[in-house]
């Protein structure tokens, strides 16, 4: 009997699994550029629980599936019997016995595991705050598409210690590359999710993060919706925003990455963002392939 996988931590996987997925999703790329039909899900389902505002992993995972051969079920949370009290775990075991596959963005992690222990079908972390490993994951795509192996580079996180940040940190610990971190003071790390591993640096100042770095990445100032502290932060962030002379410190052709939505003139500026070195929009349209190739290892491994 196969072992039920569910994809909630990048750590719940070997380097070489993540590195077959990574591979995997550039073949389906190939193929859907190329209009080739491939579609194994055909007959299978995908329910979608979003306790969370998304416009990417929505868009992405409902058509990826959809490419893929699938139908999909968008389950909103007002919409459905959880508005009512019923627990995540009695929804889980009902819905995971209807589908095939089941994507939750939720909130805390201990609330997607305790839905994941309930399912009975494989379950994809779509976002919680503490971790976002599909985002990384098409963030390690493409700057494998564009620039090559990650191993050994340095990345330079400037903003908040988040859900994004620690996923990084985590990616960093397995595939072998370095986090230069510039998180202002006042926003504490929580040393429960620093890797055990020194693949990471603290600086006192953006620039000096920046500095030699081979990919330069930031989120907003709030994440997600579950952070309050925007107004408080707000008069200290201009020190942390991704302007052109905080790219001008890291290599000549290093790549800026967000994970989106961005707030131009708040974490980035639009000079960045929409400038040459940026690869948001590449960033955002190869989440669709990575899940695509994660959805095909759990259903298909």
């Amino acid at each position: 009997m196969t072992t039920l996988r569910h994809f909630l931590r990048l750590s719940d996987y070997s380097v070489e699994e993540l590195r077959s997925i990574l591979a995997r999703a550039g073949v389906l790329k190939k193929q859907k550029e190329s209009g080739e039909v491939y579609q194994p899900f055909v007959g299978k389902v995908l329910a979608m629980l979003f306790e969370k505002a998304s416009t990417r992993t929505r868009v992405s995972f409902e058509s990826g599936f959809s490419q893929l051969g699938g139908s999909v079920i968008d389950l909103n949370p007002k919409d459905s019997h959880l508005i009512n009290h019923e627990t995540f775990e009695d929804t889980a075991r009902v819905v995971s016995r209807m589908v095939d596959l089941i994507m939750v963005r939720t909130f805390e992690q201990k609330r997607l595991e305790s839905f994941a222990s309930a399912s009975v079908v494989p379950v994809i972390n779509g976002l919680t705050n503490e971790w976002h490993p599909c985002q990384i994951m098409g963030d390690l795509f493409t700057f494998k598409e564009l620039r090559g192996s990650v191993q050994g580079c340095n990345v330079a996180w400037i903003g908040d210690a988040n859900n994004v940040l620690y996923t990084w940190l985590e990616a960093a610990d397995i595939f072998d590359f370095h986090i230069n971190i510039y998180a202002p003071v006042g926003f504490k790390i929580d040393a429960t999710r620093m890797p055990s591993t020194r693949c990471y640096d603290f600086f006192l100042t953006p620039e000096d993060a920046a500095r030699g770095a081979d990919l330069v990445t930031t989120d907003t100032w709030t994440s997600s919706g579950y952070d309050t502290r925007k107004e408080k932060n707000r008069p200290v962030s201009a020190r942390w925003q991704v302007n052109e002379a905080i790219m001008e410190k890291a290599k000549s052709d290093a790549l800026f990455m967000h994970c989106l939505p961005a707030h131009r003139g708040e974490e980035v500026t639009a000079e960045v963002i929409d400038g040459p070195q940026s690869a948001v929009w590449s960033e955002a349209a190869n989440r669709l392939h990575v899940q695509k190739a994660i959805m095909e290892f759990l259903l298909c491994h």
